[in-house]
């Protein structure tokens, strides 16, 4: 049985995922409001105010990078 979840996020999720991958220079992102709804998903959490990409972020991120590359297109 498999525990694999599609989530169907929004480019700009997607973005904001993706810039987790590196460490974030001035501590903060842009849009809050992104990061919030990736924390609800359990894709991010908040440590010391810094946000992290959780192992599902990650699992999430690397499975959609197919739809990604759908996405600049």
């Amino acid at each position: 049985m498999s525990n694999d979840v599609d989530f169907d996020l929004s480019p700009d999720q997607w973005e904001t995922l993706r810039a987790l991958r590196n460490p974030v220079s001035n501590g903060r992102l842009s849009k809050a409001y992104l990061l919030e709804s990736l924390v609800k998903l359990d894709l991010v959490v908040i440590n010391g105010g810094v946000p992290a990409m959780t192992p599902t972020g990650r699992k999430v991120l690397v499975r959609g990078s197919c739809r990604l590359l759908d996405v600049t297109a």
